[in-house]
């Protein structure tokens, strides 16, 4: 049993997504905007770090999640021009801007979303200045006060409700940060376990991305904890739809669509499901080639080579039929919930979206 039919292509995002996104995008402008004026008065030099927070977060980036806290809120019963909801998507943004400029200091990314990291901004314009001490030091540490700064800003537009919405975004916050350790702990360790690889996928990223904005929309609306586990039923399962996608982007991708370099997971030795199941059926002829994962200077013909094996031993196919079966359990969940019409439509268009993208 497949997926139902998708109403919209792959690299498409659906009206769904484009429709909050936009709104997002202007509540987070304006925030900025007069922070970058009160702050370059003080010192012009404070300019540049809001101001270059402001072109990382609106100069890409899907807002997803905006999107599941606001169709979590209309699923609950909330008004869709609720200005409420829109501060909770704008917070959700910068709380992802926080993740993303750590998470690249955390990795060594020189890119994201096609541009240089933040980290190697600032590292590039302490050598090109000639000022004193350490490059490296001093992006790394502007990067990790950029971080922070989006954090509280998050926190900041976080819109005030019922007591849900506070416990909804501290477990939000919690599960992000436990996620993130895992996948550094498991990199360490080089652990690549199925079951390692599965519980990352949901709490790093999968919870953090859909799970938990529909219940932060829920819990605005007043109806947590009602809601919860229904939205539970589809959020779970797509959020870890999601993450195995980027792990599947993250090898096969398109550079110019993914805006980071293929290859670089490998590089990380990062603990996804596909390499767990290679693992499981890597060739002895081919041993040599296992243990260059997690090299940083791996070269494009050994992400090659690797690519071919991933096909080989079917751990793509695998991932594929996995992220169809679990973006089916979503859908499946969601359609045969109490939401109203307008809102399963979204979500399910959504659901295609998140398994099908290619970026």
């Amino acid at each position: 049993m497949g997926l139902p039919p998708s109403t919209s292509g792959s690299s498409t995002p659906p009206a769904e997504l484009r429709l909050v996104a936009d709104l997002v995008e202007v509540r987070i402008a304006s925030l900025l905007a007069a922070e970058s004026a009160r702050w370059t008065a003080l010192d012009p030099n404070l300019a540049e770090l809001v101001d270059v927070l402001a072109r990382f977060v609106l100069s890409g980036g899907k807002r997803l999640r905006p999107t599941f806290c606001h169709w979590g809120f209309v699923a609950s019963g909330g008004d869709p021009d609720e200005p409420a909801v829109v501060d909770a998507g704008a917070a959700l943004e910068l709380l992802q801007a926080f993740a993303l400029v750590h998470d690249d200091v955390m990795d060594g990314s020189a890119l994201r979303r096609g541009a240089p990291t933040v980290h190697r901004t600032f590292a590039a314009k302490h050598e090109d200045t000639g000022w004193r001490n350490e490059a490296r030091r001093f992006g790394e540490g502007v990067a990790i006060l950029l971080g922070d700064l989006a954090h509280v800003y998050a926190d900041r537009l976080l819109p005030a409700g019922p007591p849900e919405v506070a416990e909804v975004w501290d477990e939000l916050r919690i599960e992000l940060n436990v996620g993130q350790y895992l996948d550094l702990l498991a990199t360490a360790q080089g652990d690549t376990a199925r079951t390692t690889a599965r519980r990352i996928a949901r709490y790093k990223s999968g919870k953090y991305t859909i799970e938990r904005p529909l219940h932060l929309g829920a819990a605005l609306a007043g109806r947590y904890r009602e809601m919860g586990p229904v939205l539970s039923a589809y959020g779970d399962p797509l959020g870890e739809a999601f993450q195995l996608r980027d792990d599947l982007l993250g090898v096969f991708g398109d550079e110019d669509r993914t805006g980071k370099p293929v290859g670089d997971d490998l590089r990380e030795g990062k603990p996804t499901l596909l390499l767990a199941i290679a693992d499981e059926r890597w060739p002895r002829s081919q041993r040599e080639l296992r243990h260059r994962v997690g090299a940083p200077d791996l070269g494009r013909d050994e992400v090659a080579a690797l690519q071919a094996l991933f096909v080989a031993t079917g751990a793509r196919d695998e991932v594929d039929v996995a992220i169809e079966a679990l973006a089916e359990q979503a859908i499946t969940a969601i359609t045969a919930a109490d939401v109203a019409e307008r809102a399963c439509e979204a979500l399910v268009s959504l659901a295609h979206f998140v398994a099908e993208r290619d970026s």
